[in-house]
């Protein structure tokens, strides 16, 4: 699969952490990101690890390893690696492929130019994230 300029803006639109971030946002985000695939079993995120990248899955499905526990399946239109991207830390998580799978992949020094260079962009995802945040939070007390 080979994704067009269209087709990558298409997913990135559809991303919940891009909710709210307008046309050249997107357009910008789609010019930095790339297509990857991983064969099934492989390990995208190492749990630890500090991470290089932000992902969203296009195709396949992967699986979400909090220390040895699996806690979530995401699928086509799902995201991960949006932390350590911002933040620089080490990753909370594995994440490893369930099936072959593809990925749009934003490597970290194009993402903090991108959230640098659009600040309606950089918004946008602050607002995603504290949304991811808040019904985590929520989710854990009820």
């Amino acid at each position: 699969m080979s994704l067009s300029p269209d087709n990558r803006s298409d997913l990135l639109r559809a991303c919940p952490l891009f909710r709210g971030v307008g046309a050249e946002g997107i357009a910008a985000l789609g010019a930095v990101a790339t297509e990857v695939s991983f064969p099934a079993g492989h390990v995208i995120a190492r749990q630890g690890e500090i991470g290089t990248g932000f992902f969203v899955v296009v195709e396949g499905m992967v699986r979400v390893v909090i220390d040895g526990m699996v806690v979530a399946h995401l699928g086509p239109g799902d995201f991960f690696g949006e932390l350590s991207v911002l933040d620089g830390r080490p990753r909370n998580a594995q994440v490893a492929a369930d099936v072959p799978t593809t990925c749009m992949a934003i490597a970290t020094w194009d993402f903090e130019a991108t959230l640098l260079a659009n600040p309606a962009v950089t918004l946008a995802i602050l607002r995603g994230v504290a949304t991811r945040l808040r019904e985590a939070t929520d989710t854990a007390r009820h």
